[in-house]
């Protein structure tokens, strides 16, 4: 856990420890990733506003730490509560997004979702690890994107749409099923902010584009071959 206000600190580990959990603590953006780069971690329950290095700053250094060997998923809890500022979180690479001040019952109800989504994509079942449709190839453990052999950039919430659409390939996702995926449980994203990641990700994607089909006033979906 990273987070610079003590009490909050303390409540958050108090929490986390009666559901079982042992936790780390930091008080800022540069203890938290010295500890990533020594031990290995489930969750990241993460602050934004904090001392010589934002949240937001300590997400973009995530990618290049050795030693997680996937993706460690993050919580985000900040003070920082307007729409916008829960976008940017999300798009900087945090899984879900929590507000302050927040009921302890939702934030542990988050970190069971966020626990459970990641033993589940990690158990016997889960969706396959590597994903690929004509000229894409996904690998959803380091997530990384190859077109045509080449690596490309996409956003967290562009990564995320692209590998649902393609687990579920022929089928229609809607609008909200998308947001869903992109957001986690209840934070507020609109069916505009998908029509914008859909237009990033088919710009990208260049000539391998219309894998990705419009179904007008539904959703979106990966065509079958």
């Amino acid at each position: 856990m990273v987070e610079d206000e003590s009490e909050i600190r303390e409540l958050i580990s108090l929490l986390l420890l009666r559901q079982g959990h042992r936790v780390q603590q930091c008080a800022s953006a540069l203890e938290g990733l010295d500890q990533l780069r020594k031990n290995t971690f489930d969750l990241i329950v993460l602050d934004w506003m904090l001392p010589n290095m934002s949240g937001i700053e300590f997400l973009k250094q995530l990618d290049p730490i050795a030693g997680q060997s996937t993706k460690v998923p993050v919580l985000m809890v900040t003070a920082k509560t307007e729409p916008g500022d829960i976008v940017q979180g999300l798009e900087a690479g945090a899984d879900d997004y929590i507000t302050k001040p927040f009921e302890p019952s939702v934030l542990t109800a988050r970190v069971k979702a966020l626990l459970r989504r990641t033993q589940t994509l990690k158990g016997p079942g889960a969706p396959r690890s590597q994903l690929k449709v004509g000229e894409i190839a996904m690998n959803m453990d380091t997530y990384e994107v190859k077109l045509k052999g080449e690596p490309i950039h996409l956003t967290p919430s562009e990564f995320k749409i692209l590998s649902e659409m393609i687990l579920n390939q022929g089928r229609v996702l809607t609008r909200d099923q998308l947001i869903e995926t992109v957001q986690g449980e209840g934070i507020s994203v609109t069916g505009r902010t998908i029509d914008t990641h859909v237009f990033g990700l088919r710009k990208k994607l260049e000539s391998e584009a219309d894998w990705i089909e419009t179904i007008r006033g539904v959703g979106y979906r990966v065509r079958a071959e």
